[in-house]
């Protein structure tokens, strides 16, 4: 987020420390009479340093600045892509070839960089099965032929067992 600076008429000082646009002292003076000088130049008199005493304040094209400080926090904004969570279901009772091609598609989200949650649903009766849905997620995970590391182990979940990886 960018600081707006008071410029021009908004600086409250009755004096302060001038620099010009090329970064020279002019010490210190009436704000009125560096009013002046900034509007001889066509340039804003910004006050940059409003804590000093007297307050520092800096002849510069006000525009140019604003634009070139919004260029910068763009250019120095997240550079690292954001990891987006993909979630594959799979079923207790899924066939070998869907495990297989849902393990493809895992494949797939992890060299994108994604990280994969893989949630193996259990319904109705199947619930009281639970260690073989156990069994049947690690049997699904050695599909996966991308290599990955686990961030989150085998859980037990409301709906059955979940893990998470990622690349």
């Amino acid at each position: 987020m960018l600081k707006r600076l008071r410029i021009n008429n908004q600086i409250k000082a009755v004096e302060v420390q001038v620099i010009d646009e090329a970064g020279k002292q002019l010490g210190t003076m009436k704000t009125f009479d560096a009013l002046k000088l900034a509007r001889e130049k066509e340039l804003d008199l910004a006050e940059v340093g409003p804590n000093a005493q007297p307050p520092i304040a800096k002849i510069m094209d006000y525009g140019k600045y604003i634009y070139r400080k919004e260029r910068q926090d763009k250019k120095s904004g997240p550079k690292q892509k954001e990891q987006e969570r993909k979630t594959v279901r799979v079923g207790f009772k899924t066939g070998t070839h869907d495990l297989e091609f849902k393990a493809k598609q895992v494949g797939g989200f992890l060299k994108e960089g994604h990280i994969v949650k893989i949630e193996l649903t259990l319904r109705g009766r199947e619930k009281a099965l639970a260690h073989l849905g156990k069994e049947r997620l690690n049997t699904f995970i050695k599909f996966i032929t991308e290599e990955f590391t686990v961030q989150d182990n085998v859980k037990r979940s409301p709906f059955g067992w979940t893990i998470t990886i990622k690349k």
